[in-house]
């Protein structure tokens, strides 16, 4: 088995943290085998390494090594990307087509942040690690590959299954061996002889002298948070190497190549401003409940005016409701300004056909009695009124809907509707 100072030197990993050398340990002792193994760690780590550290060292590697960048293919072609198409399977697709899957097969394919597929790309990959079987988009003939797989993400993965934007049996299927490369503020001091390497690099590459760091200026790369690890310390020794005339670099000077070097505690910092979008979702989807719930009382409410006329007992037994929607927005003070607001009627009787006589009904010598039945059946034959005001306009027009419906002061559709409702 190669040593891992060995593996260091010939792909160039530069380091000698007890973390990273343990992550390319891990890569070493799985590497001949055909276990799915997933990378994980921050962006600008250095992940796209293992897996080739893997390959090369596998029984694989005389075949192909395949790397595919998940987050940077279009969801709506990424099948066709991996598993292939058929001729005509989709617009534009005028011939047939194979996928990485059929291409590598026998080999190695490295999925780069593999937490961006979409969730029907899952499945289909799912299948090819349970039983190395796919099918080419616009296909029903399944084909078999034997591809080893190796994942890589930078997303918390718990916490997209929790959101269900990443099956939990998936993330089984591909982490049977999870190996983590540790973020570069945590490898203190590798930092200094990551930034010598790309600092002789870049001289080499740009014909110049090589640049020099003081030890104020070493302390202060050390102390730096590097949110963006390898990647942002290589573009900084880059950009430094390039426009700086004066070879002897100082911490005055490569503080103007670091952004919010102000800041002391840049770490909490970022965590602060992720925990306050958290906090701004949560409290939106608080707001949309709270709303969703306000609703279905208000619905309740009106369902209870709907059965019952009585408006008072319905104000009474819902006062609490009532308060509850209305005081947060309008500021009424009493439930009875919000009866008055949605001009809804104070009535002591209920209105049907068989209600209780009242003591005034009883009284024989009211001389009102009778204007108050001639009242209640004129109430209660207000469709004869309707059918009878109707018939009288038509008439009148002689059959021209239209000029009845303006008479009347109703839309001619309502009118209509009328005519065949009365059957006219």
């Amino acid at each position: 088995m190669e040593g891992i100072q060995t593996t260091k030197q010939r792909f160039g990993i530069i380091g000698d943290d007890p973390k990273l050398n343990r992550a390319i340990e891990k890569a070493i002792q799985v590497a001949p085998t055909d276990i799915s193994v997933l990378v994980t760690g921050e962006s600008g780590v250095g992940k796209e390494s293992i897996p080739k550290i893997i390959h090369s060292l596998s029984h694989r590697k005389h075949n192909k090594y395949i790397a595919v960048n998940c987050g940077a293919i279009p969801e709506g072609t990424i099948d066709s990307e991996l598993f292939g198409h058929e001729k005509g399977a989709f617009t534009g697709a005028t011939q047939t087509r194979s996928g990485y899957f059929e291409v590598a097969d026998g080999g190695t394919i490295f999925l780069d942040e593999v937490g961006e597929l979409p969730l029907p790309t899952q499945v289909r990959l799912l299948r090819v690690l349970e039983n190395g079987e796919f099918l080419k988009v616009g296909s029903s003939k399944t084909q078999k590959t034997d591809v080893r797989i190796v994942a890589a993400t930078n997303v918390h993965m718990f916490e997209a299954i929790k959101e269900g934007k990443f099956r939990e049996d998936l993330y089984y299927r591909l982490s049977t061996v999870e190996i983590n490369l540790p973020p570069l503020r945590e490898r203190k001091n590798d930092i200094h002889l990551l930034f010598r390497k790309f600092a002789s690099d870049f001289a080499m590459k740009y014909k110049m002298p090589t640049i020099r760091l003081d030890e104020q200026a070493t302390q202060l790369l050390i102390q730096y948070r590097w949110s963006g690890n390898i990647r942002q310390l290589r573009n900084v020794a880059e950009q430094v190497s390039v426009l700086e005339q004066n070879r002897s670099i100082t911490a005055d000077t490569i503080r103007n190549y670091l952004p919010d070097t102000g800041s002391k505690l840049p770490a909490i910092i970022e965590k602060k401003e992720s925990s306050d979008f958290s906090n701004e979702r949560e409290i939106l989807y608080k707001v949309l409940f709270d709303m969703k719930a306000d609703l279905n009382d208000l619905k309740k409410l009106t369902l209870e005016l709907m059965k019952n006329g009585n408006t008072a007992d319905v104000r009474e037994e819902n006062e609490t409701l009532i308060n509850k929607i209305y005081n947060k927005e309008d500021s009424y003070d009493t439930a009875e300004e919000v009866m008055e607001v949605l001009h809804i009627p104070e009535q002591t009787t209920q209105v049907t056909p068989i209600a209780t006589p009242t003591p005034i009904q009883e009284s024989k010598e009211d001389p009102y009695h009778f204007a108050e039945e001639i009242e209640e059946e004129e109430t209660l034959s207000l469709h004869d009124k309707e059918l009878e005001l109707i018939k009288k306009s038509l008439e009148r027009h002689k059959g021209k809907r239209k000029a009845a419906a303006d008479e009347l002061g109703i839309s001619e559709r309502t009118l209509y509707r009328k005519i065949k409702q009365f059957d006219l």
